[in-house]
């Protein structure tokens, strides 16, 4: 938004001791950013009136003329070279000298047009940004004095324009004006705000009322986007040229001047920052004005002539037979004054600003209206916004006559209260941490228009209320009104104070950081992390036999993260499946929430371990069971492994899932509980995610004991002094029977020299069988084994597997 300095100065002295630049930082400091300083009319000093003396043709070009121009102030003559149909001898123009920008775009220059050089230009109006087509160069009156700049020649001055940054004022409606910037630029100054827009003025204006009755009288249907809307009726209007001096403002910030009644509309609307229509009555069939959900889907074509395809929910304003207006947004094609308007209807209203914000987004149409009625408008401020238009048509139509007075409809503006807050002079130096005095702190409260009333150390304030619609809440939001104002850079920033405590870790978040540790430092694992969402083509694609439906987001970003996940299982295959299009072999690990539907509550949430070993040659079943089995007893867990048992489900496995190996399978039973399993990826699975090689993985619910402070069972054993004995074994196997089978039948050894048994390899022999090699390690502390005791305890071992059916491989 853009804001003249020259319109500010209406309501407010400016600082004469700053430049340009230094005040647009006082107001980026204090009020919103400033993105950048204009100079708005400095090309005025640039071109100035001259007389054309002769011309004569191009010798190379027959529409193009040389021209010979007296510039006065005892400047010798200048040629240049003219195109212009309508230039002659004794012609009064207006010359721009080079260097000069205009305001169409151009910087002049030096240039070589057919061989002579031309040193500036004759200008049109349309070069002159004042008009938008012009059929030739300016001729000025006869009798204009040569030698005057345009400055003088137009009696208009330079003006600097503040290039404000929107978003910086998103949430301040009452800055979309001249005049509610105009107080702030006060209060930071100290200066007094000169409001014309008083009571007495008021009065003045509804002096022209009339006791007859109102030509429309508007009706707001409560269900419609509409809060209040005020209609005025006047006659008498003439649509012609606005005067040079508002039209030099809209240009200044950016609008094209149309005509006098449609300048009028757009210079309120900057000024005080409530947008308005003017519609000619005439066009209003039957007087009726209805503000309404147009109830039906239509074509409508706005000012800009493009047809809008407009749903029932629209809010429109409406005569007796069709849409007038899209609430909030734009007018429509024919109901705008034209040249022949003698009769007009001013309308000033005000809409609920998320409707008007999804309307506009929509259709694609963003104006200087919505934009404002986006930001949550104050209603109160739309009767005084219907005066001021008044009074700016009476002031250049003044036959115009009201016929009637102000009507209106909508919502109850008084039934609101106004929002009061209580603070203290010792709250707010504290908050802010610099010492200012209780006066200076009321009066930098009222000087914005806040009312202060003051009791001891206590700050009432009540807030104005084009500052209580969506900007001041809470004590908080005074303390910064006056921090801003004081400047924050005039504040020493000092660090906050506090105790800083050391905190003890929760039984839960110990052991994630204990498993991390051990993974990484001891598997040699990769930590990941996967999102908690996840789609439903991916549990399909992984085979998961549930889809979460009662889990999925209303308002979901895509639909490959639409639903809460119920197992990592999914997310992580995911990434297995494209890390093995890089890798051979990894190790990685995922401690993630995982989500279900809740028997008591909508939703449980539990945390889960997901271990996952991939080789692309070799299976790594057995390394991932023994890692397994380290980490529990790492983390002093008590646990066990089981076979796949048919009759008792797994709840981290559901017992449909195709991804379960048939006999690469261990439960973990904790605690008497199943609350994990290792698994090899079955090979189904594996060909729907496009992974070749061996995937094995391990998933344990940390839910269930995670909470439970563990007793460290760690226990100082010396080293060992005699050597220990270790035998090896292969045994065959069915191919389908477990490899645990093997260990358990280990178990009716009854040595006590048996130290440790473990499964070292597996290997298919063929289709039916399988060869298991185990490792037994016997040792004594206190002495040396002797060779019979070794011979004896191996043939031992040979026995009890023997005896199990688990003979020696031949």
């Amino acid at each position: 938004m853009q804001i003249s300095l020259d319109w500010i100065r209406d309501f407010v002295e400016m600082p004469s001791d700053l430049s340009a630049k230094e005040f647009g930082v006082k107001v980026t400091m204090g009020v919103a950013e400033v993105e950048e300083v204009l100079e708005a009319g400095t090309w005025m000093k640039s071109v100035q009136t001259a007389k054309v003396l002769s011309l004569r043709k191009h010798p190379d070009a027959d529409k193009i003329r040389l021209v010979t121009l007296e510039l006065g102030n005892g400047l010798p003559p200048k040629e240049v070279v003219c195109g212009a149909a309508n230039v002659r001898e004794g012609l009064t123009v207006l010359f721009a000298k080079s260097g000069a920008t205009l305001p169409c775009g151009i910087t002049l220059e030096p240039k070589n047009i057919r061989g002579f050089l031309s040193d500036g230009m004759i200008c049109s109006k349309t070069e002159l940004g004042l008009e938008e087509h012009s059929a030739g160069i300016w001729e000025l009156p006869e009798g204009t004095a040569i030698g005057m700049s345009y400055e003088e020649f137009s009696q208009e001055v330079s003006d600097t324009v503040l290039d404000i940054d929107n978003k910086s004022i998103t949430h301040r409606p009452d800055l979309w004006g001249h005049l509610g910037m105009s107080r702030e630029i006060a209060a930071i100054f100290s200066k007094e705000l000169k409001n014309p827009y008083d009571e007495k003025w008021e009065k003045k204006l509804e002096k022209h009322f009339t006791n007859s009755d109102s030509p429309i009288r508007p009706k707001v249907d409560a269900d419609s986007a509409g809060l209040v809307y005020y209609g005025l009726s006047i006659d008498g209007v003439q649509v012609g040229e606005s005067p040079k001096w508002m039209q030099r403002r809209l240009r200044n910030v950016g609008l094209r001047p149309i005509n006098s009644i449609v300048d009028i509309s757009n210079y309120v609307m900057l000024e005080l920052g409530i947008p308005n229509h003017v519609f000619d009555r005439d066009m209003i069939k039957d007087n009726t004005i209805e503000i309404k959900r147009l109830g039906k889907n239509e074509k409508f074509t706005t000012l800009d002539e493009i047809p809008r395809d407009l749903i029932e929910s629209d809010t429109v304003i409406c005569d007796s037979e069709k849409p007038l207006v899209i609430g909030g947004i734009m007018g429509g094609l024919n109901c705008g004054v034209n040249t022949q308007t003698n009769k007009v209807f001013v309308e000033v209203a005000n809409w609920k600003a998320a409707e008007v914000r999804r309307t506009s987004t929509r259709l694609g149409l963003r104006t200087d209206s919505s934009a404002r009625y986006e930001k949550s408008l104050d209603s109160l401020l739309c009767r005084r916004t219907m005066l001021r238009i008044l009074e700016l048509i009476l002031e250049l139509n003044p036959n115009a006559k009201v016929v009637g007075k102000i009507e209106g409809d909508g919502v109850d503006l008084n039934a609101k209260p106004a929002l009061v807050i209580e603070t203290s002079h010792q709250s707010i130096v504290k908050q802010l941490g610099i010492g200012i005095s209780a006066e200076r702190i009321e009066q930098i409260l009222t000087s914005l228009a806040f009312q202060v009333e003051k009791s001891s150390d206590k700050f009432v304030v009540t807030v104005p209320s084009f500052r209580a619609t969506k900007d001041i809440e809470c004590e908080a939001d005074i303390v910064e009104e006056v921090g801003r104002v004081i400047g924050y850079d005039n504040i020493t920033p000092v660090s906050p104070q506090g105790d800083i405590k050391p905190i003890r870790l929760s039984a839960a978040k110990t052991m994630h950081r204990k498993i991390q540790d051990f993974l990484m430092a001891k598997g040699n694992c990769l930590e990941i992390f996967s999102y908690p969402m996840i789609g439903e083509k991916l549990l399909r694609k992984t085979l998961w036999p549930t889809m979460n439906e009662k889990l999925v987001l209303i308002n979901a970003l895509s639909q490959e993260q639409d639903r809460m996940r119920p197992s990592l299982i999914p997310s992580v295959l995911e990434k297995i499946s494209l890390n093995t299009k890089n890798y051979d072999r990894f190790s990685l690990f995922e401690l993630g929430r995982v989500y279900s539907e809740g028997k008591k509550t909508f939703s449980e949430e539990a945390n889960h371990l997901f271990i996952g070993l991939y080789d692309e040659k070799e299976n790594p079943f057995l390394s991932l069971v023994n890692l397994t089995e380290k980490l529990l007893n790492y983390l002093n867990v008590p646990f066990e492994f089981a076979e796949l048992d048919e009759k008792r489900a797994n709840p981290v496995l559901p017992p449909k899932w195709p991804g379960m190996h048939p006999y690469e399978f261990l439960n973990i039973k904790i605690m008497g509980r199943f609350l994990g399993a290792v698994n090899s990826l079955h090979p189904v699975v594996s060909r729907a995610l496009k992974v070749k090689g061996n995937f094995c993985f391990a998933v344990i619910d940390l839910a269930s004991f995670e909470e439970r402070p563990l007793k460290e069972k760690t226990k100082y054993t010396p080293l060992q002094k005699f050597p220990s004995s270790v035998f090896d074994c292969t045994v065959v196997t069915d191919k389908n029977m477990a490899a645990e089978k093997v260990l358990e039948a280990l178990r009716a050894l009854k040595i006590k020299e048996l130290q440790d048994k473990k499964i070292v390899d597996v290997f298919e022999l063929d289709q039916k069988s399988k060869s298991v090699t185990l490792r037994v390690t016997f040792a004594n502390p206190e002495k040396t084994l002797s060779s019979e005791f070794i011979e004896n305890a191996n043939n031992e071992v040979v026995r009890v597997l023997n005896t199990a059916g688990f003979p020696l491989k031949s």
